[in-house]
């Protein structure tokens, strides 16, 4: 038997030895360790659910470390770029590579929200004798969206009469006749009348005059189709093939449709994508060889098929990552038996798979140009702040808070100037 003193000299033999302060190696200056660099630039995915997903904006968050966390203008420069992947008449699909997500977030929004179009604001119903109440066929032709460039016309206001560069008109007429099969009205039977209303004011028709010209719902002073930008591109719906109503036989719909220029924060009908989204680029890494059996069971765990067989040779089989960005994120390859210890699911903070679906108003190479104009525009009143704070910290420190309010009164008011104006109507948009 062992004595009680021979077991105790045996575990105070076993102890880890103990290092000195002074004898640990030293953290590297001017770079994260490994697993800290790996937290701050990618989201870890386990089948619980992410983590990391915060980001370090702090400039001094990693400051013991040597590093500086700070955004550097010419970094970003360095850093960023965007590379298309795919381009349609209607979608696009490009990476944004080396941006924060609230950035991102912000070209989604404007895109949704922020970007006009034209589309169909007041209705005329001269008739309606179909099942589909006045209200409904105004909402769906509402919806419709317009083949035009909004950028040719100016924003109406409530003062404004319509006239050929705030509104364009189209007219329905549709008829079943008796004794015929019912008949579906579809957006191409929305005419444009490029000389605007052709409908009365009812206010006129009591004082008929056949001497005076009759005065209609809008004032164009020429002809749309006169000018350059329609001479060889009528103006239409996107799509001809939009059912707005059914007529039986002796149904009848007689109507004018004004559309004016608006944006999707107003309401949905003037937003000019169907949808703009984005989500971090996926990487899969291996985290070790998976061959022969294993391979086959993970390429047949995942559904979107993002792994692949490889022959390496003497009848042996490896998986590999054929295609990281059709992955879902539906952790099908890590559920079950450790594979979460041999595959890993990440993505890449500051790479974004962006998606423009456009209604049809603009091409979706265009859209974004413009969503990248207007938050340039966004951008410019903080710029003005701060050159305001600089050039007072520069004429004279004593009086350099002063003079920095004097600058933030100034940019508000031209910031409120603005505004009043019709939201930069100068630029097009």
């Amino acid at each position: 038997m062992v004595s009680e003193s021979e077991d105790s000299e045996t575990m105070k033999e076993e102890k880890t030895p103990k290092i000195p302060v002074w004898d640990l190696p030293d953290v590297p200056k001017g770079r994260l360790p490994p697993h800290l660099e790996l937290q701050r630039t990618r989201v870890l995915c386990t089948f619980d659910a992410p983590t990391h997903t915060e980001n370090f904006q702090y400039s001094g968050a990693y400051a013991s470390m040597g590093v500086d966390n700070s955004l550097r203008l010419e970094e970003f420069r360095n850093n960023f770029r965007v590379e298309v992947i795919s381009l349609t008449e209607d979608d696009m699909e490009f990476d944004m590579i080396g941006i924060d997500a609230a950035i991102a977030n912000a070209f989604r929004r404007i895109l949704i929200a922020e970007l006009p179009t034209m589309a169909i604001e007041k209705v005329l119903i001269a008739n309606n004798t179909s099942i589909v109440q006045d209200e409904v066929l105004a909402h769906r032709l509402g919806l419709v969206p317009l083949k035009v460039d909004p950028r040719l016309f100016n924003y109406k206001s409530e003062n404004d009469e319509p006239n050929e560069k705030n509104t364009i008109v189209f007219k329905l007429h549709a008829r079943c006749e008796r004794g015929s099969s019912r008949l579906k009205v579809k957006s191409n039977e929305l005419k444009w009348l490029p000389n605007g209303s052709e409908f009365i004011l009812s206010t006129e028709k009591a004082a008929l005059d056949s001497s005076s010209k009759t005065k209609t719902y809008t004032s164009f002073n020429c002809s749309q189709d006169s000018l350059p930008e329609f001479a060889n591109n009528p103006i239409a719906p996107k799509h001809d093939d939009i059912i707005l109503a059914k007529l039986g036989p002796g149904q009848e719909i007689e109507l004018e449709a004004h559309a004016v220029k608006g944006m999707g924060k107003t309401h949905a009908k003037w937003s000019p994508v169907a949808t703009a989204w984005y989500r971090m680029l996926p990487e899969i890494v291996l985290l070790q060889e998976i061959e022969d059996e294993k391979a086959e069971e993970l390429v047949k765990k995942c559904p979107v098929k993002v792994f692949d067989i490889e022959d390496i040779g003497k009848g042996q089989k490896r998986a590999t990552v054929a295609r990281p960005r059709s992955c879902t994120l539906c952790r099908e390859c890590i559920r079950g038996d450790d594979w979460d210890k041999l595959v890993a699911l990440r993505r890449v903070k500051d790479h974004f798979i962006f998606t423009i679906e456009s209604a049809g108003a603009l091409p979706p190479e265009v859209l974004f140009t413009e969503a990248v104009k207007i938050l340039e525009d966004k951008c410019f009143p903080l710029f003005c702040v701060w050159a305001a704070a600089f050039l007072a910290l520069l004429l004279n420190w004593s009086s350099g808070i002063a003079r920095v309010f004097e600058g933030l009164h100034l940019v508000y008011r031209l910031e409120a100037y603005i505004l009043r104006c019709g939201c930069g109507a100068d630029d097009g948009f």
